[in-house]
């Protein structure tokens, strides 16, 4: 009556070719935000230093920021680490979604902003990697 976890056979999910590119699409969208926030981060440019200090963070923690982010991002971007990048992102983006409600920010053009970006990074990796696709998670 009930399957045990022995007896579970996952097949591999086959992604095609479409669902491949579309994927990349939308990964690659998300990727070149992050690369241009990350950019100014590590060069803390002026318009990074008065975002960060308008959210009510000290500006020496942009540097660290920055790191932190491109860490994120390298491991998303290799293929085997890509999905532990899309956790580590999902966790960042949700500090970035609290700091925005703190602050009193626009809901959809500010707080909702990074949950644009973490359905764009899990929704580009479901669509290209097997292993994502195949975690068979209960619906109810």
């Amino acid at each position: 009556m009930f399957a045990t976890l022995s007896t579970i056979h996952c097949q591999p999910a086959e992604v095609s070719r479409g669902a491949r590119r579309a994927g990349l699409v939308l990964s690659g969208v998300a990727v070149l935000f992050l690369l241009f926030d990350i950019t100014l981060k590590l060069i803390a440019s002026p318009q990074a230093i008065e975002g960060t200090a308008a959210l009510g963070w000290s500006a020496e923690l942009i540097r660290p920021l920055g790191i932190l982010q491109l860490i994120c991002l390298v491991l998303y971007l290799i293929p085997r680490t890509a999905p532990l990048g899309a956790v580590l992102w999902t966790g960042y983006l949700g500090g970035a979604i609290a700091t925005h409600l703190r602050v009193g920010n626009p809901l959809f053009s500010h707080v909702l902003f990074p949950v644009y970006i973490a359905v764009l990074l899990w929704g580009g990796l479901y669509l290209r990697d097997t292993r994502v696709r195949n975690l068979n998670l209960p619906v109810h």
